[in-house]
């Protein structure tokens, strides 16, 4: 493990602090976006957005939250119950700062000492009969587990789709995600990749900053 882990609620203040210009597990799948040519709207979008949260210091997410993304917020501690009652204890933390990257992720909860972590979803009902259907884990949620596990060292992940509206045998899914060493060495080099032009872009921007004041200074 080589994070320092930010003890702050999610959704917070401090939280939103503590996100700033890193690339979070929340996003992986934008940082991974591609288009057959140049580079996908989601990527640069993030890229963009990471740049000026650094040279602002401030969040530049919008903190908009449908009744659905809401709905999702409240049945979250309902879900961490039924998932804990398979026998397994979650804790709690904050954020997960990489201690060498500009990178980190938040938790939906982590079994021991990271040996394990979790990833909870309580989605539309339509969207949880489907991945029930599936019965594997949905590919859209596969960069933020494997970005979770590359900041954690975790072993696995277990990701949980919750709805309370089935009946008590149909309202838990859960997959567990093996860690697979490739997988994550092949993230961790598009993440790194995906950083150092989002430094590039900040220092770009912070000597066009530094020529305007030595301009300024001789006039």
């Amino acid at each position: 493990m080589s994070f320092t882990v930010i003890d702050a609620e999610q959704r917070s203040e401090a939280w939103r602090t503590a996100r700033l210009g890193r690339l979070t597990g929340s996003r992986a799948a934008d940082m991974l976006a591609t288009i057959k040519s140049g580079e996908a709207a989601a990527r640069r979008d993030y890229r963009m957005q990471l740049v000026c949260e650094r040279l602002t210091g401030r969040s530049q997410e919008d903190g908009f939250i449908s009744p659905a993304m809401q709905r999702g917020v409240d049945c979250e501690p309902l879900a961490l119950r039924a998932y804990e009652a398979t026998g397994v204890l979650l804790q709690r933390s904050g954020f997960l700062a990489h201690d060498r990257y500009m990178a980190g992720c938040s938790l939906d909860g982590h079994v021991g000492e990271y040996a394990g972590i979790v990833e909870i979803k309580c989605p539309k009902s339509a969207t949880h009969l489907k991945y029930l259907r599936a019965g594997v884990v949905p590919s859209e949620h596969l960069p933020q587990i494997t970005h979770n596990l590359w900041i954690t060292g975790a072993a696995w992940c277990d990701f949980v789709s919750f709805d309370d509206r089935f009946d008590a045998d149909l309202s838990l899914f859960l997959v567990r995600v093996l860690r697979d060493e490739h997988a994550i060495a092949g993230y961790a080099r598009q993440a790194l990749a995906f950083l150092a032009e989002v430094e590039a872009e900040h220092a770009a921007v912070c000597t066009m900053r530094n020529i305007g004041a030595v301009l300024q200074a001789a006039v």
